[in-house]
């Protein structure tokens, strides 16, 4: 399985998310609108070029990303 959140990482992992898989496509993310870190892990509210919003969280004792949608603008098309 492919990983479903691709990120930046620095001086440790998980600093910033880049992109994540959803429903079989790539989406860039744009903008992280919140971040918050729990004894359990760290959080990211993010939104895409697509204009959906999605919270990350990353559980650092399992090593696993959580994905659920938050937002999805349906644009009509002209």
């Amino acid at each position: 399985m492919d990983d479903l959140v691709e990120c930046h990482s620095g001086s440790r992992y998980a600093e910033r998310p880049t992109a994540l898989h959803w429903q079989g496509e790539r989406l860039e993310i744009t903008e992280i609108n919140k971040r918050w870190r729990t004894p359990h892990g760290i959080g990211f509210w993010v939104q895409t070029t697509t204009d959906q919003q999605f919270e990350l969280f990353y559980q650092e004792a399992s090593d696993q990303w959580q994905l659920k949608e938050i937002y999805h603008s349906k644009k009509e098309a002209s």
